[in-house]
């Protein structure tokens, strides 16, 4: 499953997903869209948003910190 966060240093809600994404031991690849001007423009042609965290989850695009909606998306990706 490939999971990509798009996240800041400082975004309180960019850690909470990190942390819970650890906890269930998913790996995911965090891009940090404050130090690339590129992978900040991808992140707003996926989800139309400036804000953090964006979190692609195989195509699936979650914005803000959102368990319930990272939960179901998880589940699905996994029962594929």
């Amino acid at each position: 499953m490939n999971i990509t966060i798009y996240s800041t240093p400082t975004c309180p809600y960019c850690k909470l997903a990190k942390e819970y994404l650890k906890e269930k031991k998913i790996d995911f690849k965090d891009i940090d869209v404050s130090a690339d001007s590129v992978a900040a423009n991808e992140m707003v042609k996926k989800s139309g948003q400036m804000g953090v965290p964006v979190i692609d989850i195989g195509g699936q695009i979650i914005v803000g910190w959102n368990k319930t909606a990272l939960e179901e998306a998880l589940k699905m990706k996994a029962a594929v």
